[in-house]
């Protein structure tokens, strides 16, 4: 079909059939506010924000919605256009509270610019107080509906992308509210803790659980011995909450920045991201070469985990039973390493800084105890370590570039791209591919391309000495869902499959900073394969201080110690 040709405040614009006002707007450099609209969701439609004069209409029409049809013609920014959005704004504030200065989303909150954008000084209506309790039963996320504005946005990203619809509008009118199922608080739902909800959310009605007041409490305790371990992905998104470029590596920065902090010891998570190929390697070619449940479900995304528990009970006798790499991680922070450094397990506190709101949760766990103490202490999110950044003064840009600690800081670059969408998958058959032939893959085919980029699910078939094995990707829980229906149905050809909680995987999660898009999560990635590209050692069985870990505390992978430690098991929730 031929372009449409139509006018928008004056300018000739041509646009293909089925682009709305506001992407034509947006193709030639027309700013229209949008507060339920979303890049990753859709246009609700609920806002009436966007609204736009249509030359010969009678009424305004939502730009986020409205088709462009030929020769139209657009007002965005006429008189009673921005008299209209005032007007939809100013209601929307006289039934929002006013605590912006303490607000968690203060100088983040897209209503609060778009008031200063709009010029907004005084409301005109009555103020209105709904009187609607805070949910805070979630370890991960706390909802206050006093700030919700019925954008309908979370509940969109928890049902689209997520598939999981823990969240719908209850009641109508002025006292519609965005609500779990029988007005129920988060924990007693089927809420996956993944986070998604915050990052879509316009306003600080729904955020995350702040622990950053238990890490400065720890921080502050000599008795306590405190560690801080950093995730994969979070070296490509740190840099965003700072105020830099998407895709920026801040990785040295970020260590200096912690240890300015007052961390005992700075680690690597992608240690035990590394340690995780090796324990779930071998789980898997055990299952391949024993007849064991196949195929093999990664267990490394807590939300994932907590989604199958609650959707496909059935199915978690496929999922593996390594703990994540967080997990593993404290857990050898209070076994191996407090017997190293002879610190009592008891007196440290482990620290992790995630991408996901869903570690929170995990880290709360009844089974994450396998030292006799909790492994994981506190888990913080981007956002809250950018918080605690910004509180103590530290001059990011200024700080020098430095190393992690070792033992536990020791990684490779397979154990980097676990933050992306098919990262794990690669890395595992890096080393797969090595403990099954014997060979060491050259360096030109160390890369995996067919099982990265940001497609939903991923199928491929790979040769392992002479046999093929199916492997499948999945990102997004509604992804998720599409190969679990097809192992429920006894469809699924693969022998492996990894599948993350978030779209795009951790560098996606619920706790990366706010403005979280899939052309972020894209440049985060694409800095994650910069780095592995760039490391010496890029599989994880070449990891030297995983080796020594096996040598001098565990014996080899699966052993009895490993399963202790590294292993656990989940719990149907129905």
């Amino acid at each position: 079909m031929s372009d449409i040709t139509l006018t928008i405040d004056g300018r000739t614009v041509h646009t293909a059939p089925g682009t709305t006002i506001l992407e034509a707007a947006r193709s030639v450099g027309i700013k229209i506010p949008t507060l339920c609209w979303h890049e990753d969701l859709g246009a609700p439609s609920a806002c009436r924000v966007c609204v736009v004069e249509i030359v010969g209409s009678r009424i305004m029409q939502p730009a986020c919605s409205y088709p462009v049809s030929q020769g139209i013609m657009v007002r965005t920014s006429s008189p009673a256009v921005r008299e209209a959005r005032r007007m939809a704004v100013e209601l929307l504030l006289a039934h929002h509270p006013d605590d912006c200065l303490s607000c968690a989303r203060n100088l983040r909150c897209e209503l609060q610019q778009l008031a200063s954008d709009l010029g907004i000084r005084e409301i005109r209506f009555e103020r209105v107080e709904r009187g609607l309790a805070k949910d805070e039963s979630s370890p991960s996320i706390v909802r206050d509906p006093e700030k919700c504005i019925n954008c309908r946005r979370c509940v969109e990203a928890c049902e689209k992308i997520q598939g999981v619809a823990a969240l719908s509008t209850v009641n109508r009118g002025f006292d519609s509210v965005v609500m779990p199922a029988y007005e129920s608080g988060l924990m007693d739902v089927v809420c996956v803790m993944c986070g998604q909800c915050t990052l879509a959310c316009p306003t600080g009605a729904i955020t995350e659980r702040d622990d950053t007041a238990r890490v400065w409490a720890a921080l502050a305790d000599p008795s306590k011995h405190v560690v801080v371990q950093t995730a994969p992905a979070i070296r490509a998104s740190l840099g965003e909450e700072l105020d830099l470029p998407a895709g920026s590596i801040v990785t040295g920065k970020m260590v200096a920045a912690l240890r300015r902090l007052g961390f005992d010891r700075v680690f690597d998570t992608d240690f035990t991201a590394d340690l995780t190929i090796m324990e779930e390697g071998h789980e898997l070619l055990q299952r391949l070469t024993s007849g064991g449940t196949l195929p093999l479900l990664t267990s490394c995304s807590p939300g994932w985990i907590k989604f199958i528990e609650h959707f496909y009970p059935e199915l978690l006798p496929h999922v593996s039973t390594c703990k994540s790499p967080q997990q593993m991680f404290g857990a050898l922070a209070k076994t191996y390493y407090a017997e190293k450094a002879g610190i009592c397990p008891a007196d440290m506190f482990v620290v992790s800084i995630m991408p996901c709101t869903a570690k929170k949760f995990e880290a709360q766990r009844p089974e994450m105890t396998a030292s006799g103490n909790p492994d994981v202490d506190v888990a913080l999110t981007t956002r809250e370590l950018g918080r605690m950044l910004r509180e103590a003064g530290i001059d990011f840009d200024s700080l020098p570039e430095e190393d992690f600690d070792a033992p536990l800081g020791i990684s490779t670059g397979a154990g980097a791209i676990f933050g992306a969408t098919g990262g794990v998958m690669e890395a595992a058959l890096r080393t797969v591919y090595e403990v099954v032939t014997g060979r060491e893959l050259p360096a030109e085919s160390l890369e995996f391309h067919d099982v990265r980029g940001l497609e939903g699910v991923k199928e491929i078939s790979v040769t392992l000495n002479g046999n093929s094995v199916n492997v499948a990707v999945a990102h997004g829980l509604a992804n998720a869902r599409k190969v679990l229906d097809r192992m429920r149905a006894g469809q699924a050809p693969w022998q492996f499959v990894e599948i993350m909680c978030c779209p795009g995987g951790c560098v996606g999660g619920g706790g990366q900073p706010i403005g979280t898009v899939m052309n972020t999560r894209a440049e985060r990635a694409r800095a994650l394969y910069d780095v592995d590209r760039g490391m010496e050692l890029r599989s994880s069985h070449r990891n030297p201080g995983v080796a020594a870990l096996y040598e001098e505390f565990l014996g080899r992978p699966l052993s009895k110690r490993s399963h202790e430690l590294l292993h656990t098991h989940y719990t149907p929730r129905r």
